[in-house]
């Protein structure tokens, strides 16, 4: 038995003690497998789950890795039963193997002869089976590769799909670099690495350069060698540059899969600055301009808008033969790009995000369907790294006024979230806000537009909504980006994909419930290295003893996990302008 900062359970939870000393490095260790699901101020509650294990298992841990990891930070004897548990089940993934035989074309392999006899008697798997060509070998129906793999992740054998992919078209793409790659970011003046174009460049030599940075490059190498994948990191840690590393190792036709407009023609002029492609290589596919070229970035809102019923748009995934498919915010992908994605499955596919967390519980169809997590970068390295700002989270709690609380203790259960979130109080808290940084560039950020609406008129700033049109939410982000605008309210919009590297602190009043993704997105928003050093400040205004309490707790959680923690600060600490 050891002082450690862990005590691991027979359930399967692990419980993290904060104020350990070894908390840190124990956290980092335990986030490679297990899930984060409650977060108070003194024990963080853990939780082991086979796709944690088999997600894992695929990025290169194994067993033996994860055991050392609960023996070494537990501090009581781990339960003999949960190490045998943890061992067996990582051991299930890639006992199913999916190969592309010269003969027979694609098929299932297995040298534990039980398991594929258990696959073939599933009612739900064996019509996608063909004939049995040897007691390890059964064929698999080419246009199912990717519902077998649902499949089988279901019913608990997950197959690692070795199967190899098409060529795709080939079209030559290179990037950029124009300086040896970094080690720190002292070292050697890197582009700050945005999600985005709109950064600027540190220059690291006359005239100024670029390169990858060495987790992007590692990150963009690890999902080559896996074939298909997911690359999770932070905010603000370039992710564009890791899909422009997979676009030039692969040098083929590209779909790129992005949230919104913006986000399309910010990867555009990502793309034109960090590689050798120019602007008629690259298309847009969007509600306004339907352009398919070599290189195409198209929007999930048009692929799965619907006409007659039909998604007549998803035809574009299959409209050319694409050597690689990147999906952005993969943690955000719809339904219906799912079901064609399954198809898809001859494709490399590249998913980036900032977490692997769905508020819908999808997380093994991203496994199955796009790949599994290739590479994950905790925040808090990213940041020690020098490449994320700092940031400085608080919970600033607010008391509703008594009209307002007897409104909410009588309102309906659909209604009391409304209520609570969009309280005249916070419009208050707000105006002070802004006041103690009147000097800094400042976005307020909410879920209800009417409340949106009084805070932009009240604080004097622009207010960018769904329907704000895409050439005014361009202007208005570029005029923030130069200085011209300092405050800047938006809504759910704003929550992906854009690029505001001088923004350092964010207010949020209000969002999509207990959304731990939301939360992350929003904080990212701050997570762009500033010119001058200076950490971010993230505020969540809460109102106390309410749903919206509840609720705050929940979003906390994914962030948490990477090593940010809340301080809770009394609206009435806040002085008046």
């Amino acid at each position: 038995m050891t002082d450690g900062p862990l005590i691991v359970q027979s359930d399967k939870t692990i419980l993290l003690e904060v104020d350990h000393s070894q908390s840190t490095e124990a956290r980092h260790a335990i986030a490679a497998f297990a899930e984060l699901e409650r977060a108070p101020e003194h024990v963080h509650t853990y939780r082991i789950t086979p796709l944690g294990l088999w997600n894992a298992r695929a990025a290169g841990l194994d067993a033996e890795q994860v055991l050392n990891t609960l023996l070494t930070y537990s501090r009581f004897p781990v339960p003999h039963a949960l190490l045998i548990d943890i061992e067996e089940t990582m051991s299930r993934y890639g006992r199913l193997r999916l190969e592309k035989d010269p003969v027979h074309g694609l098929v299932l392999r297995s040298e534990d002869f039980p398991v594929l006899e258990e696959v073939h008697r599933a009612k739900k798997i064996a019509p996608m089976l063909g004939p049995r060509i040897d007691p390890q070998t059964t064929v698999v129906h080419s246009s199912q590769r990717g519902a077998l793999k649902q499949a089988l992740l279901k019913i608990g054998w997950p197959a690692e799909d070795r199967a190899g992919y098409v060529d795709g078209t080939p079209h030559p793409i290179a990037l950029t670099e124009t300086v040896a790659a970094p080690s720190t970011p002292a070292e050697g003046g890197t582009h700050d690495g945005g999600d985005a174009p709109a950064s600027s460049a540190s220059p690291a030599a006359p005239g100024g350069g670029w390169s990858l940075r060495p987790y992007q490059r590692v990150a963009a190498e690890n999902f080559w060698a896996g074939g298909s994948g997911v690359v999770v990191l932070p905010c603000g840690a370039g992710k564009t540059l890791v899909g422009a590393a997979a676009m030039a190792q692969s040098s083929t036709t590209t779909l790129i899969l992005v949230t919104n407009t913006v986000s399309a023609r910010q990867w555009r002029d990502e793309l034109l600055k960090r590689t050798t492609l120019t602007e008629e290589e690259i298309g847009e596919y969007s509600g306004a301009v339907k352009e398919v070229r070599p290189v195409t970035i198209a929007t999930y809102q048009v692929l799965t808008s619907k006409r007659g019923g039909l998604y007549p748009h998803l035809e574009l995934l299959d409209a050319n033969d694409w050597g690689l498919i990147v999906y952005d915010e993969v943690h955000l992908l719809p339904a219906p790009i799912f079901r064609m994605t399954a198809d898809l499955q001859a494709r490399r596919r590249l998913g980036l995000t900032a977490t692997l967390v769905r508020e819908d519980g999808r997380e093994g169809e991203v496994f199955s369907l796009i790949g599994p997590k290739r590479y994950d970068a905790p925040w808090k390295d990213i940041e020690a790294q020098g490449y994320i700002a700092p940031a400085d989270c608080v919970e600033v709690r607010v008391d509703l006024p008594r009209e307002e609380r007897m409104a909410y203790a009588m309102a309906d259960e659909a209604d009391k979230y409304r209520l609570c979130a969009a309280s005249e109080t916070k419009t208050d808290v707000v105006e002070r806000l802004v006041a103690r940084h009147a000097d800094e560039q400042l976005l307020v950020i909410g879920q209800f537009l009417d409340q949106l609406a009084e805070i932009g008129e009240r604080i004097g700033a622009p207010v960018i909504t769904g329907s704000t049109p895409v050439k005014e939410r361009q202007r208005l982000f570029d005029a923030f980006r130069a200085g011209q605008e300092r405050r800047l309210v938006v809504s759910k919009v704003a929550n992906f994909s854009i690029d505001l590297p001088e923004a350092s602190v964010a207010i949020q009043v209000s969002g999509s419930f207990g959304s731990r993704q939301e939360e992350a997105q929003r904080l990212g928003r701050l997570l762009r290295p500033k010119a001058d050093g200076r950490a971010a400040r993230f505020y969540a205004l809460v109102a106390r003893d309410t749903l919206d309490q509840d609720f705050a707790a929940k979003r906390q959680r994914f962030l948490a996990e990477q090593g940010y923690a809340y301080r809770i600060l009394d609206a009435g600490e806040i002085p008046g302008s």
